[in-house]
């Protein structure tokens, strides 16, 4: 089984989608792998979120496919039953982080402060999510945390775009980055799936070079 440490490296962006029809979730997974992504991210925001999760997970088997918006532990194992590669949460609690330590997939916390970051790492995390990071602080923050947390890597989401990716993945504390600008909500709509293509494949062109 990949580590979150692997699964996050795979790409240098992790596109956060919403998905409210199911049947478009093979062809959006299908048109970022195209471009070049091999990490997305669905969240639990819709009705169709797990039949999306299943379809993708048995139609596109080579992506890295993250389950968001994991609140409890129930959310946790029916990730893991629906097929994802690993779970994200936008925060953490107690119980979440005790359920994911014995989860049979990899688990990516998320945290905004400092004594939610020391809680993670009390728990045996090493890798998380900082959202929403532009409400928090940005870049900024990163570097911040840098100093009483130097082993710490993160994956900022939340406010995070084509315009200011750059900034936070120059941070070595940063070793990708989410976000929602890869798969518009206009094209999913739409089914353009030729302009979700084209935008995967320019975040993975200029952000690998950084």
């Amino acid at each position: 089984m990949k580590t979150i440490g692997d699964i996050l490296s795979a790409s240098p962006v992790i596109p956060v989608v919403t998905i409210e029809d199911a049947a478009d979730a093979v062809p959006l997974a299908q048109a970022l792998v195209r471009g070049g992504v091999r990490v997305v991210e669905v969240t639990l925001r819709t009705k169709a979120a797990f039949d999306a999760i299943k379809a993708i997970a048995a139609g596109v088997p080579e992506i890295l496919l993250g389950v968001g918006t994991v609140l409890k532990p129930a959310d946790l194992e029916a990730a893991a039953r629906a097929g994802a590669t690993f779970a994200i949460s936008p925060g953490t609690t107690p119980s979440l982080l005790a359920a994911a330590k014995n989860a049979p997939i990899p688990f990516l916390p998320g945290v905004a402060t400092p004594s939610e970051i020391m809680a993670a790492v009390e728990a045996g995390f090493g890798h998380l999510k900082f959202f929403p990071a532009s409400v928090f602080g940005g870049p900024d923050a990163l570097k911040a945390f840098a100093g009483p947390f130097p082993s710490l890597r993160f994956c900022p989401t939340g406010g995070v775009t084509a315009e200011n990716a750059a900034r936070y993945l120059a941070l070595p504390n940063v070793v990708c980055v989410g976000g929602s600008w890869l798969t518009p909500a206009a094209a999913v709509a739409a089914r353009h799936w030729g302009e979700v293509e084209r935008l995967a494949r320019e975040a993975v062109a200029g952000l690998a070079r950084r």
